[in-house]
């Protein structure tokens, strides 16, 4: 395989799409890996045009020689080894590097199908012609190249889908097994298509050539799991999927590897490098997410990687995350949060409000669109679930298009397919719910419905059911079968309004559910009478077709039924091929169809007398293998047979005896040598029957059938065993009777056969997603010929099992369905070419579909069957008669029980003595104690089981007082009027919004921070501590000056004190004379400075102009082009928010104050009704003692409604609940609509009616009480009247006359007291209902404004981030040009500073030169001598030489221009001829002079030095300001630029702004825009203006008149005001000028010259002088302080000596006498020891006591000696320091004594 740059293979038309035109023929995968290795080989790769170059084009392969670029999956076609030099070459090519214009030939890399060799089978047998299938559940399964170019893999193709043609083109997979993942590059030039199978490839395509470009080799062991390219776009990153899991970092365009490490021990879901930080990456997957670096170490470049700790947050998969700018990682979680990854911890968890979770499920992807995150999440947000492909419009404007399905699939699996009979139609359907019919020929989607459930099989209604082949019969999950009809709309009668009509429509015609399980095969008998459904549920249900499908009856099958097939037409009899997953096969005849009869009486639908035949299946795999084994023996044996005996004939003829001798030793040791047979395969049987997939008739009788698991591999040819009724179907065993062989299906078995219509062809779908075409004869029922076959595979690899498989009416398409979602439809080979304008056609309507009623659809699942239906029929009739023989026995208990009743009056009756005890009646009383306590159990037992339920309802009840009672403010409140019908409802007010919860405080609302805190008290405070404790040194102070005033002064002090206040006199009238002169000044100063310039203008003009120009004159529209906001008129969307929070809380205001006023209402009207039941009690209380005839009508208690106090609905006791579930019990069983309304609203009337009855209709303890005591004068009459039976006096008449006069009266009043209350709380109520009404109205139209703030707040957000950014740039320009202006200002301030040097220096050289030529006098014949000793030019040696001094040559023009005269000469004098030495004073010259000369030429060059030092910085000076001048002007023109950009988007904003529709309610009469006395229907050229706006207009006219007036009579006088000043100016100067000439004759006069007043008058003592006196005597007073001190210091000293002399010489005395009585103790001791006698011979203890005295005593003495001569010593020099004496421990004790 040599890889080339072909420049035509772009046209995938021709080559790609249409994969019949090459001539090699490849095997499948599976038999390349079972074939013999061969030897890689390298070839060089060149291209046509890159002949001459001097760089060759190699691919790169690994060192180690794994792969090459020849694929492992052709190595078989290789005819033979490659040498090993050839490889060695590779191996030195390996380095170089690849050409950027190389390409490989795709038609070398694309897989391609296996066709059986020596067959004529094309390899162009199917082409692949459309794919209607979307795999969503496949990770990053959808890549954008371009605007209009989608793609995304659909099994072993890469599909790219034109999203506004909705064309396809196709990619082959490479390896043959499949794509692992597609990657596009950052600049969508390049897409990566990673493989999968055995080591697979990651093939880098360009786009949009579509040629490979380059090829990543040994990047994991199965498959890709994920790929992405870094931002730059140089390097790849990718990661394995399972064994492996390794990542990788490729230098891809050199095809090698740079890192490489293990990612993780789980699964991997997705690896991206960090656009911010190309060597950081993140790979995430099941359990985990890891934060990698690349890093420099010692031994090189590594991958590092850090694994993310949860801590206390649950471990979750994490499919979804993105990496934000600042390194941190935000990923997503398997509940839908958000997690923030920093440091690889958890930093916070991201939530919506109310800790509600972002989305109801994982994450599965997260990006960054300008500064805004968006997630997808699997829960249908952002991203469908149901396998659809939408187009969003993520602008979040107010003109957002609203979200566009593109196309749409169906999502996870297809379960079934089925071709229409008659045309190019197809339908499908899967476990998303949801059926979807396709026109297969014109390649496009024609209608889909939807169901609860989802669908499991599905068939097209044959034509001899249904003619027009308009039916389709579909089989779900739960069991229902539906018959669905197809039609075209566009027959249909077209009714007014219709929209748009499709091309086609389904309708459900039918349902019915025949079974409990999922419906898994459906079958349509042979003359189309019957149709049988099989299910999971064990059961074939038959029904009869003709009669709308009535259920005939069903069967019991030994296990889930996978398959129906009825026999064909070749076959005598109409039997049913059932097929079930467990191993068993029946064959069932065809079901006796009963006449019309009354089937009442049938229990069940089951048909237990049918004769079904069974095969169970046994495996005989192992046998055939044991059978293939020992007839390979037996070939091999027969062989050795034929070479020994052709050996032998060979040695006989060459020699004879000898050489059959020779043989037989040979053959004796040969049989030594044979080492016994390996034994045969033993037979072995699974424990697990393997899986029937799938089988078809071959004869009657007979079937082929197809088996997965450890069968697989082969086609069995099975016979059905007699029909025995007595046999058991688990005991039997059965085997087939032949089997055909299928190559390469060991593990990859046949799911699904289909053939063709002249069976010649069988098309297989096998497990692994391929297809296989098998060439049969005609006729051959036991496929003789079933060798020659194509494959090809199409679906994943791994889980895209082909479930359905089907061939069109005519066998020109084939169509298959796989688990991987995918639909592909293939065209047949045929000799007629198809027509590209090919269209199915629909289905005519039939006549009175669209009249024709919808039967009721069976949504819910749990709905019963047609058998458990019946079942559940019979079981009502049976507990029918169970409970009417219950009631009879409830009758017979009731009349026992009124017995028993009878029985116990007639007891009670009876006297006490004779009555019998309750208990006498018991017939035991431990069966009534047993009864209550099974009652007690039974109720403690249903306490724990609603305990679960108890507990969630009132969960539930708190949450929904949470979210819909606790953020109410009010409910709403309606108050009825009494007389009338009106009433008035309060607003139903909630919590206040978060705008205006979150309104940013102003400067008066805002509390005082900490700073503002500080500035207020902290100085304050702090100053009166420090004066506190200022006050305290002041004190101590004081107190130490006192103690100093007391003490008496020296004469030296006074003279001192008396000579400073002087001196201070003095100087404090200078100062206040220079102060006098100051302020002078400064007042002159200030008047030149407020003298007006000839171009002033008054400030208060300029802000009145200024404010003219903003609110005055210019009134453009904001929808004119040229209209520039003002800056105080620029919103954003803070300032909206703002606005937005001001108007909710005002209208939070208005409302809440109107629901205070209503609720006030309310506490009236239930004071009133309190008051008028108490005056309707007295009022009954008189007319007790009225007559009749007398009374009055009693006026009506008002009601309170049940609307006006809505808190009672809370309210509720055991009574109203029992009293809501009979009403809601009632209501269920009605079932009817009006009972269904009352019973909605029923909890909230009962609870009411209730609560306000037991209420007493709220009556309160006061009207209570006021009742009772209106009663008690009216009760006491009638106890009276009882006791008086004589006929009463006149007295007593006149009595009751006149109090029945005072009743009459108070019983008017009372009435009219009762309606005047009623009228005054009407009238109050109409009062509050008109105010009410204005409110609504401003709330309205408040309503409207605030719908109009929020769009343009959404409008704002949108462009806050442009114009934040705009701003930001016109801010730094500012800020930028601010700097420049005063680096400008210090620049020029610095070089007026170096002129004015420039202008010292200049001066001084000047007077140097002056003093100079005074020096030298008139007429000295050496001063032109000593003037050039003076001017001469020295060069001089810098003290610091700078490097590299470039300015030194620049002194040039101007310091020429600039040089003094005196220089200008000594240049002339220079340029005489004349020579001289300056280093010899001539004879008679003045040395003096000379000397002095040479001084001041050092000075003059210092001087020349320092200005030529101060022009250079004035040069770079000037040259810093022409610099800074450009950089001004280019800012000064960027911030115009930034500030016309920041005005235009300005501009574009409120076009925006204008483009929002606010709503204004006008009357007809508000509108004065008429054309021709009409209003026009067009009012878009119309303005709204307020009345208040129009007539302060017009009023502004006449105010401009006015105003116009009034200025030209002020210019008039202002002018003449003007001659009038200039007149009085000329007069005051003339006075100024006499007075200034007296003031200089005056002093001409005085002083005899004009002197500076200013210097006289600031003339004073000599400060420094009189300063030095005064420390003179400071320091002489100090002096004669310090030598008093001195003196008083040497007399102590003496005076100390003194004492010292004689305390030494009475210690010497001391000394003496110690000596004497020493010597005397000696003399004493030495005649005690002489006197004692032999007895005393050992030692006594007082004599050792008495010696150890002595002996301490002498030391004691001897120390003291010594002592005392050391001091004697010392006193004898000059000088020596006195010490004390010493005293022993002892005298120190004894001392105190004495004392």
């Amino acid at each position: 395989m040599r890889p080339t740059a072909r420049p035509g293979s772009a046209a995938l038309e021709e080559g790609w799409r249409c994969l019949g035109n090459r001539s090699k023929r490849r095997p499948p995968a599976d038999a390349v890996k079972r074939g013999a290795a061969a030897v890689s080989t390298f070839e060089e790769m060149k291209e046509p045009d890159d002949q001459d170059t001097d760089g060759e084009k190699s691919v790169t392969s690994k060192s180690d020689g794994k792969k090459s670029l020849r694929s492992s999956k052709s190595e078989s076609r290789l005819p033979q080894q490659t040498p090993a030099p050839a490889v060695e070459e590779a191996e030195e090519e390996v380095k170089k590097k690849i050409s950027e214009s190389f390409f490989y030939d795709y038609m070398e890399l694309a897989s391609m199908p296996f066709v059986t060799l020596d067959s004529n089978i094309p390899l162009d047998l199917l082409t692949l012609v459309h794919s209607f299938g979307y795999d969503c559940r496949k990770r990053a399964n959808l890549q954008l190249l371009d605007d209009s170019i989608a793609i995304y893999i659909a099994g072993n193709q890469l599909i790219f889908l034109n999203l506004k043609t909705k064309e396809q083109i196709y990619l082959r997979s490479s390896s043959g097994e499949g794509i692992g993942v597609i990657g596009v590059h950052p600049h969508k030039t390049y897409f990566t298509v990673a493989e999968k199978g055995s080591f697979p490839d990651i093939i880098i395509y360009e786009y949009p050539s579509l040629r490979p470009y380059r090829i990543l080799r040994d990047g994991t062991e199965k498959g890709y799991a994920y790929v992405d390219f870094n931002y730059s776009g140089n390097l790849l990153a990718s990661v394995g999927s399972n064994p492996d899991y390794t990542l990788t970092i490729w230098n891809w365009k050199e095809e090698q590897p740079i890192l490489r490490t293990k990612a993780f021990s789980q699964e991997v879901f997705k690896v991206t490098f960090n656009p911010d930080n190309e060597e950081q990456l993140t790979t995430s997957g099941s359990g985990h997410i890891k934060f990698w670096e690349m890093a420099f170490t010692f031994t090189g470049l590594k991958l590092q990687g850090s694994l993310g700790r949860f801590g206390k947050t649950i471990t979750t998969d994490i499919e979804g995350y993105m990496e934000l700018p600042d390194g941190k990682v935000l990923s997503g979680s398997e509940w839908g949060n958000m997690l923030l990854w920093e440091g690889g911890l958890i930093k916070v968890e991201l939530c919506r409000g109310t800790s509600k979770s972002c989305h109801n499920g994982p994450i599965n992807q997260i990006m960054l669109y300008e500064g805004e995150v968006i997630t997808v999440g699997s829960d249908g947000y952002v991203r469908d679930a149901n396998g659809a492909i939408w187009k969003l419009d993520l602008s979040f404007s107010n003109i957002t298009q609203d979200p566009e399905c593109l196309f749409s699939f169906h999502s996870g699996a297809i379960e079934a397919v089925a071709v229409s009979p008659l045309t190019y139609l197809m339908a499908t359907t899967a476990l998303d719910c949801s059926v979807r019919i396709y026109d297969f020929a014109s390649k496009t989607p024609l209608a889909q419905m939807k169901f609860k459930q989802g669908g499991t099989a599905l068939v097209w209604v044959p034509r001899m059911v249904n003619f027009t082949g308009a039916q389709i019969i579909v089989g779900f999950e739960d069991g229902v079968v539906r018959i669905l009809e197809l039609y075209d709309p566009k027959g249909l009668t077209i009714f007014a309004g219709r929209k748009k009509i499709l091309d086609a429509d389904i309708q459900l015609k039918q349902v019915f559910k025949p079974h409990t399980a999922c419906v898994t095969a459906l079958a349509y008998e042979r003359d189309g009478e019957i149709l049988a459904t099989g299910s999971k549920d064990q059961t074939v249900f038959f029904f009869e077709v003709e009669r709308d499908y009535k259920p005939i009856g069903y069967i019991n099958t030994p296990g889930p039924v996978c398959q129906l097939m009825w026999s064909p037409m070749s076959h005598p009899e109409s039997t049913l091929l059932i097929m079930c997953e467990n191993g068993y096969i029946l064959e069932a005849p065809l079901p006796t169809i009963k006449q019309e009869e009354d089937d009442h009486d049938v229990v069940s639908y089951e048909i237990k007398d049918m004769c079904i035949k069974c095969f169970h299946f046994s495996s005989v795999k192992s046998k055939i293998l044991r059978l293939i084994e020992i007839e390979k023996r037996e070939r091999q044996r027969e062989l050795k047979e034929k070479i020994r005996e052709e050996r032998r004939n060979k040695l006989a003829a060459e020699m004879g005896e000898d050489g059959e001798k020779e043989f037989q030793e040979e053959e004796e040791e040969e049989e030594e040598e044979e080492e016994e047979e390996e034994p045969l395969p033993e037979i072995f049987i699974p424990s697990t029957p393997s899986p029937i997939l799938c089988g078809f008739y071959s004869e009657p009788g007979k079937f082929w059938v197809s088996l997965g698991g450890y069968d697989s591999g082969f086609l069995y040819h099975c016979e059905f065993p007699p029909c025995d009724e007595s046999s058991d179907f688990k005991e039997q065993k059965d085997e087939p009777i032949d089997v055909r062989y299928l190559a390469d299906t060991e593990d990859n078995p046949i799911q699904t056969i289909t053939f063709n219509i002249n069976k010649v062809m069988m098309f297989c779908g096998m497990k692994n997603g391929a297809i296989r075409v098998y060439v049969l004869n005609q006729n051959d029922p036991s496929l003789t010929s079933l060798v020659d076959y194509w494959h090809f595979n199409m679906h994943d690899n791994n889980y895209g099992c082909i479930k359905s498989i089907a061939s069109s009416f005519d066998d020109r398409f084939l169509v298959t369905a796989g688990a991987d979602g995918n639909i592909f439809v293939f065209n047949i080979f045929s000799e007629f070419m198809l027509r590209k304008d090919m269209k199915a056609k629909v289905p005519s309507p039939r006549f009175g579909i669209e009249t024709e009623p919808i039967p009721e659809d069976i949504e819910d699942p749990k709905a019963y069957s047609i058998e458990n239906a019946r079942r559940k029929r019979e079981h009502d009739k049976l507990m029918k008669e169970v409970g009417e023989i219950k009631a009879q026995k409830r009758e017979q208990i009731k009349a026992l029980r009124s017995e028993f009743c009878k029985l116990l009056e007639m007891n009670e009756k009876l006297p006490k003595h004779m009555q019998f005890k309750r208990t006498d009646f018991d017939v035991d009383s431990q069966i009534r104690a047993e009864m209550h306590r099974k009652t007690a159990f039974k109720i403690q037992q249903v306490e724990k089981e609603l305990a679960w339920e108890k507990e969630k309802h009132e969960l539930g009840l708190m949450k929904l007082k949470n979210r819909f009672r606790d953020p109410l403010e009010s409910d709403t409140i309606v108050v009825h009027a009494i007389l009338s019908d009106h009433k008035i409802s309060s607003y139903r007010l909630v919590q206040p919004s978060k705008y205006s919860k979150f309104k940013r405080a102003s400067q008066s609302e805002r509390k005082p921070s900490k700073l503002d805190r500080f500035e207020k008290e902290g100085p304050g405070r702090k100053d009166s501590q420090r004066d506190a404790g200022g006050s305290v040194t002041i004190q101590e102070e004081s107190i130490v000056e006192k103690g100093k005033k007391f003490r008496p002064k020296t004469l030296s002090e006074i003279i001192v004190e008396n000579q400073i206040e002087k001196t201070r006199k003095l100087i404090l009238k200078a100062e206040r004379a220079q102060l006098k002169i100051q302020q002078r000044k400064k007042e002159w100063e200030e008047l030149y400075k407020s003298k007006p310039g000839d171009d002033y203008e008054d400030p208060k003009d300029l802000q009145a102009i200024k404010e003219a120009q903003v609110y005055m004159g210019d009134f453009n529209l904001k929808t004119a082009p040229d209209y520039k906001i003002p800056e105080h008129m620029r919103i954003n969307a803070a300032k909206k928010e703002e606005e937005l929070g001001h108007l909710d809380s005002l209208v939070h205001g208005n409302k809440r104050h109107m629901n205070k006023c209503i609720l006030s209402l309310r506490d009236l009207k239930v004071a009133v009704v309190e008051e008028i039941q108490c005056l309707v009690e007295e009022l009954k209380n008189i007319q007790l003692t009225l007559h009749i005839s007398k009374h009055i009508p009693i006026p009506k208690i008002p009601q309170i409604h049940p609307e006006e106090v809505p808190e009672k609905r809370f309210q509720y006791d055991e009574e109203t609940l029992l009293n809501f579930k009979q009403q809601q019990m009632k209501s269920n069983d009605e079932k009817s609509p009006g009972v269904e309304q009352t019973g909605s609203g029923g909890p909230v009337g009962g609870f009411l009616k209730l609560s306000s009855g037991k209420d007493g209709d709220l009556t309160t303890r006061d009207s209570i009480s006021r009742s009772s005591k209106a009663s008690t004068f009216s009760l006491d009459i009638p106890k009276c009247l009882e006791f008086e039976k004589a006929e009463p006096t006149d007295v007593e008449l006149e009595i009751m006359k006149r109090d029945e006069i005072k009743h009459v009266y108070m019983q008017q009043y009372l009435v009219n007291r009762i309606k005047e209350l009623v009228v005054t709380f009407d009238a109050e109520l109409r009062l509050l209902r008109h105010q009410k009404l204005k409110l609504d109205t401003q709330m309205k139209l408040s309503d409207l404004h605030h719908v109009t703030l929020f769009q343009e707040i959404l409008l704002l957000k949108n462009f806050e981030k442009q114009e934040n950014v705009l701003q930001e740039r016109v801010n730094s320009l500012d800020k930028e040009e601010q700097y420049m202006q005063w680096k400008i200002n210090e620049t020029l301030k610095e070089m007026e500073e170096k002129k004015n040097e420039i202008t010292k220096l200049q001066e001084q050289e000047k007077a140097l030169y002056a003093g100079f030529q005074a020096a030298i006098g008139e007429n000295n014949k050496f001063a032109n001598f000593l003037m050039k000793v003076l001017k001469k030019k020295i060069k001089r040696v810098k003290k610091k030489e700078v490097e590299g001094d470039a300015d030194e040559d620049e002194e040039s023009e101007e310091s020429s221009e600039e040089e003094s005269s005196l220089e200008s000469d000594e240049d002339e004098s220079e340029s005489e001829d004349e020579v001289f030495d300056d280093s010899i004073c001539p004879t008679n010259c003045d040395v003096a002079l000379f000397e002095l000369a040479l001084q001041l030429r050092e000075k003059r060059l210092d001087i020349e030095e320092a200005l030529v030092e101060e022009k250079k910085i004035v040069d770079n000076l000037k040259k810093e300001y022409d610099t800074l001048s450009k950089k001004v002007k280019i800012v000064a023109t960027n911030l115009n630029a930034a500030e016309e950009a920041l005005e235009a988007y300005q501009r574009e904003k409120q076009q925006r702004l204008n483009e929002l529709l606010v709503v204004i309610p006008l009357k007809l009469h508000q509108i004065e825009y008429v054309v021709f006395g009409e209003i026009p229907s067009d009012l878009s050229g119309t303005l709204v203006f307020s009345n208040h706006a129009l007539r302060r207009l017009q009023e502004r006219i006449r105010e401009l008149q006015e105003e116009n007036s009034k200025q030209q009579k002020l210019n008039k006088e202002w002018r003449e005001r003007r001659k009038q000043l200039i007149r009085e100016k000329r007069e005051m100067t003339k006075t100024i000028h006499k007075m200034e000439e007296t003031v200089r004759q005056l002093m001409i006069s005085k002083f005899g010259r004009v002197v500076n007043l200013e210097a006289l008058q600031t003339l004073s003592v000599n400060t420094t002088l009189e300063e030095l006196k005064i420390r003179k005597l400071r320091k002489e007073l100090a002096n004669a302080k310090e030598m008093k001190m001195w003196e008083e210091k040497i007399a102590q000293m003496r005076w100390e000596l003194m004492m010292k002399t004689k305390e030494h010489t009475r210690k010497l005395y001391q000394m003496n006498d110690l000596c004497i009585e020493k010597k005397k103790l000696d003399s004493r001791l030495n005649t005690l020891q002489n006197q004692q006698g032999n007895a005393f011979q050992g030692p006594r203890e007082a004599d050792v006591v008495a010696r150890e005295e002595v002996t301490e005593l002498i030391q004691l003495q001897a120390e003291r000696i010594s002592a005392l001569k050391e001091e004697i010593a010392l006193l004898r020099r000059k000088g020596g320091l006195i010490l004390p004496p010493i005293q022993s421990p002892r005298e120190k004790e004894i001392q105190p004594a004495d004392l």
